[in-house]
């Protein structure tokens, strides 16, 4: 096969004839195996912070240099009890980026919160004057999301919070082990979520945890969704929440201990994997970067991205009009299935919860729908998205290599597709 051999689509060879799935994680080995199968002897619920859980969170600790984790059972979960611990509540409102996922925002509904959704500029990153123009007496906060592991501007985000006086807030969700400037995504802000999902960089299969150098907010992250003995051994008996520490605020959210047993299994090779992914993310940009209707992403040199995918722009225009779906539909026929357009990841106004909560959530029945063209940075980045796995070992280039081919190999018969 070459890229001039027939497209797939029209009865040629595939440039990929291995079946699938061509990518999988969290990579599982034998310690991996042996930390569950360790923990399911050991305990399978652990009340406080203690074993699996003591062990997982100091090491995330030491790891993004803060003082405080709290482990969550997910990501979404994580973001409540931060939003929750940060005063967060009734009447306030906390900007957020309008593309981003939708948990980065639905948490703030239920604490009587209004998330207000601030435009992205053309690489899908807060735009910073629209925000300012969003500032009411009521904004309380402004959430940096490293989208795809992407960081953000830390050094304008740290300013404009400061010049206004928000609370900077992080979701470094798809960015563990990302840094700004050599310090890592997580420990800029007055506190951060995390999710350990899945696919994230950091696998707990499913879990969260919240980072913050302020005890204070801390104590009421543990109030939040970890209560009984938890609280009780850790917050001051003459502190003012040690009243409330055996009923919390009434939520478990309290992570697996299996689930932390992978993560704690998982974190010291997260390093190695983001050393691979970067070798291979650079790999693939190379190869694209000169491909037409493809744009890849071009972190500053000061930044460091964790990869959790290696989100492309595609431009139909220079591809004769091309649609973005006749293009996916081309390369998915050359094998390279794990190409796609993001899904729930997309212009959060776009989402019916956002539009009208009222009919879900009581006492958001007088919510203002967003200007459809509140978000129109957020729908075309979204729109012109085409998000591609991020490998971390060699023996996976040959996986790395053919996935480029066959994009450069669409786009090269994009002529015959557009007839």
């Amino acid at each position: 096969m070459t890229a001039d051999s027939p497209l797939a689509l029209f009865g040629g060879p595939p440039v990929i004839d291995i079946p699938g799935p061509h990518f999988s994680w969290p990579p599982i080995g034998d310690s991996d195996i042996a930390a569950v199968a360790g923990q399911l002897t050991s305990a399978v619920s652990i009340p406080d912070r203690s074993g699996v859980i003591a062990e997982l969170e100091d090491s995330v600790a030491s790891f993004l240099g803060v003082r405080h984790v709290v482990t969550t059972c997910t990501g979404t979960a994580a973001l409540h009890s931060m939003y929750a611990a940060a005063g967060i509540g009734p009447g306030d409102e906390v900007i957020v980026p309008a593309l981003t996922f939708h948990a980065t925002a639905t948490p703030l509904f239920h604490l009587g919160a209004r998330p207000v959704l601030a435009d992205v500029d053309k690489h899908g990153q807060l735009d910073l004057d629209d925000a300012a123009r969003r500032i009411t007496p009521r904004t309380k906060a402004i959430v940096a999301v490293h989208l795809w592991g992407l960081p953000e501007n830390m050094d304008d985000l740290l300013s404009f919070s400061a010049r206004h006086n928000l609370m900077l807030l992080e979701d470094g969700s798809h960015a563990h082990g990302a840094t700004w400037r050599g310090q890592l995504v997580g420990s800029f802000g007055r506190a951060a979520a995390f999710s350990m999902n899945g696919p994230k960089p950091l696998s707990a299969g499913e879990g969260g945890f919240v980072a913050t150098d302020d005890t204070e907010l801390y104590y009421r992250a543990l109030m939040h969704g970890q209560y009984n003995k938890r609280c009780r051994r850790e917050i001051p008996a003459d502190h003012a929440l040690a009243p409330y520490a055996v009923t919390g605020m009434g939520l478990k959210l309290r992570i697996h201990p299996l689930a932390a047993a992978l993560a704690a299994t998982q974190l010291p090779r997260l390093e190695g994997y983001l050393t691979g992914r970067e070798a291979v993310a650079a790999r693939m940009r190379k190869a694209l970067r000169e491909v037409p209707g493809i744009d890849v992403p071009h972190p500053p040199a000061h930044a460091r991205s964790a990869w959790y995918a290696l989100p492309l722009r595609y431009d139909p225009a220079r591809l004769a009009g091309l649609p973005v779906e006749r293009f996916i539909e081309a390369v998915h026929a050359e094998g390279a299935k794990e190409i796609d357009q993001p899904g729930s990841t997309r212009a959060l106004g776009e989402h019916q919860l956002f539009r009208t909560p009222g009919f879900l959530l009581p006492g958001y029945a007088d919510h203002q729908e967003p200007d459809t063209d509140s978000f129109a940075n957020a729908q075309r980045v979204h729109g012109s998205t085409v998000k591609l796995p991020v490998w971390h070992r060699e023996q996976d280039l040959h996986l790395a290599d053919a996935y480029t081919a066959a994009i450069i190999k669409v786009t090269n018969h994009h002529k015959e597709l557009v007839k």
